[in-house]
This record gives structure tokens, C-alpha cells and sequence, in this order.
């Protein structure tokens, strides 16, 4: 399902740039196929850095991580 925000702030250099960076950063940590706790607050801070979680975010880790760990792919660290 696409989700349109047509009131939404085009995104700036900025933006775009920090989502390449979380991207590069999700998937180093996926890559060994575990997420660990460590792992996971790591990506909490880069996403919280500038105090929001945007859509854009959540979506990327949303692809990243979650589809993954859905499909069996990676495990997620639980304690």
C-alpha cells in the first residue's frame, strides 16, 4: 500500500543524506543476518539524532530490517 503525504516538506540534502546513512548502517548490521540489542539502539540514536523519527525512516527500517526479519532472513537479538 502506498501512503502519500501531500502536505509533506520535500526532502532536503540534508535529509537525503542522513537516509543514506542510516541505509549504509542498517545494512552492515543486517548483514551477518542477527541484529543485537547494541545493534538496534544504535539505529534508535541515528534515527532520533535530530529528535524525530520521519516517515521516510521508519520505512527504510521498515524494508530493512522488519520485511527480513518477517520473512526469516535475520533474528533479532530478545532480552
Amino acid at each position: 500500500m502506498k501512503i502519500e503525504r501531500p502536505n509533506a516538506d520535500p526532502l532536503t540534502k540534508a535529509d537525503l543524506a542522513h537516509l543514506d546513512t542510516l541505509k549504509a548502517i542498517v545494512e552492515s548490521v543486517v548483514a551477518d543476518g542477527l541484529v543485537t540489542n547494541d545493534e538496534r539502539d544504535y539505529i534508535d540514536r541515528v534515527i532520533w539524532a535530530d529528535g524525530e523519527a520521519t516517515p521516510q525512516e521508519l520505512n527504510l527500517v521498515q524494508d530493512l530490517i522488519w520485511s527480513k526479519v518477517q520473512a526469516g532472513d535475520i533474528v533479532l537479538e530478545w532480552s
